[in-house]
């Protein structure tokens, strides 16, 4: 197999557009940051770095300027489910899971335009990051949380509704990738439905796959079939064994 480097980004450069981006949204990461000079920044690296192409570009930001909102629904929902978390900003400036997801909206503008490399050295960044892994073909629905996050793989065809709380460990994958490219194209991954909690270690796998709505998946459940509306799925409690520990004096 001969490789071609030359379809590769600048990495640098597409790190500083993604950068550029994130201060067009949250202006106040940095001191006295003026969002117009970020969003000519931004728009001058889409075209170097990217793709010399105004139709792509002017079709990308229009996208992004949709972003706005569907950030702040990601925000308000991981704001009113963490007790934790003291103000909105602190999700912005340091939450992991809101990082990875930001991250992957963009790389998904991206990757269905069809600069898949691209998207992948963004998402890849989020990884190295964050320990998220979200792959930009993925598709994500509004009011999206990750909790703590590390360790969570979300596959490319994945699908995930509204209203979703994932924990750290959470796998949502596919049963076997022994074929490689001969599946390349299918449904690998689960769907799931709006308002489902997975806790933390839990693996969703296979393509057919379908968790419903009003789901709860317990922390650590191996799931490879589909699971109806409101419904609670949890292991059995393991049998704890208390041996006593001999004291060395």
């Amino acid at each position: 197999m001969e490789l071609d480097f030359k379809i590769i980004p600048d990495k640098q450069e597409v790190l500083q557009f993604i950068d550029s981006l994130k201060l067009i949204f949250f202006p106040g990461l940095k001191k006295c940051h003026d969002p117009k000079i970020a969003y000519i920044k931004a728009k001058a690296l889409y075209f170097t770095s990217i793709i010399n192409n105004n139709n792509k570009q002017d079709e990308f930001f229009k996208k992004i300027e949709l972003l706005k909102d569907v950030f702040n629904k990601d925000i308000q929902f991981t704001f009113e489910g963490d007790p934790a978390c003291d103000a909105p900003e602190e999700i912005v400036s340091s939450y992991p899971g809101f990082t990875a997801t930001f991250y992957y909206r963009i790389a998904h503008i991206l990757y269905k335009q069809g600069f898949n490399i691209i998207a992948r050295l963004i998402s890849e960044e989020a990884h190295f990051l964050t320990g998220i892994d979200i792959h930009p073909g993925a598709t994500i629905g509004e009011y999206f949380m990750i909790d703590h996050g590390t360790g969570v793989v979300i596959g490319e065809t994945s699908v995930i509704g509204h209203h979703v709380k994932i924990y750290q460990g959470v796998t949502l994958g596919g049963v076997s990738t022994a074929k490689g490219q001969g599946i390349k194209g299918k449904k690998r991954q689960p769907t799931i439905g709006n308002y489902v909690t997975i806790y933390a270690g839990a693996s969703i796998l296979g393509g057919d796959v379908f968790i419903s709505d009003n789901v709860v998946i317990g922390a650590n459940v191996m799931l490879l079939d589909s699971v109806p509306e409101n419904t609670k799925v949890t292991i059995s409690k393991p049998k704890l064994i208390h041996t006593a520990k001999k004291i060395i004096k």
